[in-house]
């Protein structure tokens, strides 16, 4: 299992076969023992959508354990993160080399995220059936 990503939250509402699970992300210092006095400590809630394979079986306000395969979260990564850093890298270096002119280069490598992200959104609904969560039917407290 340590190729899987896991997070236990609350149902927050069920749409046929979907489930939205209500999330608290916890930043790595939230542990410490000093977190109540620090800045630093936060947490943040977070809606994920889950696909479920027998809606009945859950109830809003059911604790579930929402998981994902590993790969889902490194493809996720690189999409989000990964290429638009190439791409504006690439851009940023080529616009540089070609004109010689670093603010044409920074407002480049900045307008070629728009069309990324763009193309990202048109594919959403694509990248919606690769990247997806599901409920852990064995550890569901319903």
């Amino acid at each position: 299992m340590s190729n899987v990503i896991s997070h236990k939250g609350i149902i927050d509402s069920i749409e046929g076969g979907v489930a939205h699970v209500r999330i608290t992300q916890h930043s790595a210092c939230s542990s410490c023992k000093v977190a109540s006095y620090c800045n630093s400590a936060e947490s943040k809630e977070k809606l994920i959508d889950a696909r479920v394979s027998e809606p009945s079986r859950y109830h809003v306000g059911d604790e579930v354990t929402v998981m994902a395969a590993q790969s889902v979260g490194t493809k996720a990564v690189i999409l989000a993160f990964v290429i638009p850093l190439i791409l504006m890298m690439s851009t940023i270096a080529t616009v540089v080399r070609a004109t010689g002119n670093e603010m044409w280069a920074a407002v480049s490598g900045i307008a070629i995220l728009v069309p990324y992200y763009a193309l990202l959104y048109m594919l959403r609904n694509r990248l919606a059936r690769q990247l997806t969560f599901y409920l852990d039917e064995q550890n569901t407290t319903v």
